[in-house]
């Protein structure tokens, strides 16, 4: 079984929590409190050297990086696209996810959700995140504007990767209101058999729930 290494509210854990939760693979996990240094620890740097998270434990092997892991449990299943061009498609919008949604929107989540007196920390670093942040959900209301989908035309590791921090935007001071095609994907997406919410309990498996395995 799995283990996977990872923060409740963070959203890169969280991408791979629901992953395994669509494809009904159970885990074990662990919580890690970045906030408290958990990941700094010499325990935790012996596994990952960055002392990041999320971490998948595999057989005694160590896989880190949110995106590399969905991947990773998303290979040989409908999450994962089988034909060239839409699989390299589904990787351009997690590169996407990374180079310009994790670091602006998700860096707002982190400082001010969930650190205590974060906006005051990183005051002068908001207004490019808020700037930053809203040009790439441009990029994506203009794609979902005419699709359902982020690539392959169905939903994919893309979508998971971009949902990780997207539905939490509201929660530091971005506006959706003005992106609906990007409210409705959300929609879709917490509509696919097997979602489960950010808040919902790591690990579980269900017998026989629905997921997004094909014949399921």
């Amino acid at each position: 079984m799995y283990k996977l290494y990872s923060m409740q509210r963070s959203g890169n854990s969280y991408k791979v929590r629901l992953a395994l939760a669509l494809l009904n693979i159970p885990y074990e996990s662990i919580e890690i409190d970045i906030l408290r240094g958990e990941s700094r620890t010499p325990e935790y740097l012996a596994k990952n050297p960055s002392g990041q998270i999320p971490l998948l434990e595999v057989d005694g092997r160590y896989l880190a990086e949110s995106n590399a892991i969905l991947w990773f449990v998303a290979a040989g299943t409908p999450l994962s696209p089988e034909q060239r061009f839409e699989r390299v498609e589904a990787l351009q919008w997690m590169f996407f996810e990374q180079h310009a949604l994790e670091p602006n929107i998700g860096a707002a989540y982190f400082w001010l959700a969930l650190v205590k007196g974060g906006r005051e920390l990183q005051t002068h670093a908001l207004e490019d995140w808020m700037e930053r942040g809203y040009a790439a959900l441009q990029v994506m209301e203009n794609h979902l504007r005419s699709h359902q989908y982020f690539a392959a035309g169905q939903f994919t590791v893309a979508d998971i990767a971009l949902y990780g921090y997207t539905h939490v935007a509201d929660r530091c001071d971005f506006d959706l209101s003005t992106f609906p095609a990007i409210r409705d994907w959300l929609r879709r997406v917490e509509a696919i058999p097997g979602f489960v919410p950010m808040e919902g309990q790591p690990g579980a498996q269900v017998d026989d729930a629905p997921s997004v395995v094909a014949g399921a």
